[in-house]
């Protein structure tokens, strides 16, 4: 069986955003560009209608890069489910309130089943201090959390 990965936006901005001098900046970049051509294809891929909203705002000649990046890969639905998990992630403190969108980034994963969320956001989402309170309030739903990880722990290398 194919594993699923939950694309968050900031994967798909690192993934099309003109080069960096900033030198962590472009190594995601790098990154990011190495795990789309040869690590995606293994997986299933996922975004949602959140993910098309985000990377659907700023300039027009990125946005057309972003959608374009996006085209092909399947969509999932904002569910009750994944948004009440968000709530509580919210609740909870697992994800800081002013931080919505990471907590239902979360939620949309753990309700549809996803296996990874793979993003660049090691703020709110992909943080070794909150990654066991956030594991533990999708659990609390009867969920199996996602892997929260970046594309380099998710098999890109340079």
């Amino acid at each position: 069986m194919i594993e699923s990965v939950y694309i968050e936006s900031s994967v798909i901005s690192y993934l099309t955003a003109r080069p960096s001098r900033d030198v962590v900046v472009a190594a995601r970049q790098a990154i990011t560009e190495t795990w789309w051509l040869d690590r995606r294809a293994a997986f299933d891929l996922y975004i949602s209608a959140l993910v098309e909203s985000e990377i659907s705002q700023g300039d027009a000649a990125a946005v057309e890069r972003r959608l374009r990046a996006a085209e092909g890969i399947s969509s999932i639905a904002i569910s009750p489910e994944a948004q009440q998990v968000a709530e509580d992630l919210l609740a909870q403190g697992a994800v800081p309130t002013g931080s919505e969108e990471d907590a239902l980034h979360i939620g949309i994963a753990a309700a549809a089943g996803i296996d990874y969320l793979l993003t660049w956001n090691f703020k709110h989402i992909n943080n070794a201090q909150t990654k066991a309170a956030i594991r533990a309030t999708v659990e609390a739903h009867g969920y199996v959390c996602p892997m929260l990880c970046s594309p380099e722990e998710l098999g890109a290398e340079l």
